[in-house]
């Protein structure tokens, strides 16, 4: 499982014209799913989400995490993070999870995200969506689940 995690001022996601999720300061998370991945790469990959220390302190140091900032996070499905360039110019998607596999673990990241009492906003898993964010920093993470755990 991976997830791009953008420190954002605001994000929204739009389908259809209509706003879905919006959120102020916090993170803006692209999540993928890959076959292999299993519940506990979903629940690692959120405890780790929501205890990043990335906000400054009055210090300037990247100290704090959400819940010290009151800060949000929006959950946006990206398939794409899966996808593979390096034969020819059109990526191949063929690592990412069918839907019937990564929906039940997009929407465990979800909820083990909202056990810890942040606001959680989301789009609409295999939607069309207009995502809208301010980054703030630039600050931007990418975490692998299979990556993180061979250290």
């Amino acid at each position: 499982m991976r997830a791009l995690i953008q420190r954002v001022s605001r994000a929204s996601v739009t389908i259809a014209g209509e706003t879905r999720g919006e959120i102020g300061r916090g993170f803006l998370v692209l999540l993928g799913v890959t076959e292999g991945d299993t519940l506990e790469d979903a629940q690692y990959l959120a405890d780790k989400t929501v205890k990043l220390r990335v906000f400054t302190d009055e210090n300037d140091k990247m100290n704090k995490a959400l819940a010290d900032v009151g800060g949000g996070i929006l959950v946006v499905s990206q398939f794409t993070l899966y996808g593979d360039c390096r034969k020819g110019n059109r990526p191949s998607f063929i690592a990412a999870a069918r839907p019937e596999t990564a929906i039940p673990l997009y929407e465990a990241f979800i909820a083990r995200c909202r056990q810890s009492g942040l606001a959680v906003e989301t789009g609409e898993f295999g939607a069309d969506m207009q995502v809208d964010l301010l980054n703030d920093g630039p600050v931007t993470l990418w975490m692998d689940s299979a990556e993180m755990r061979q250290k």
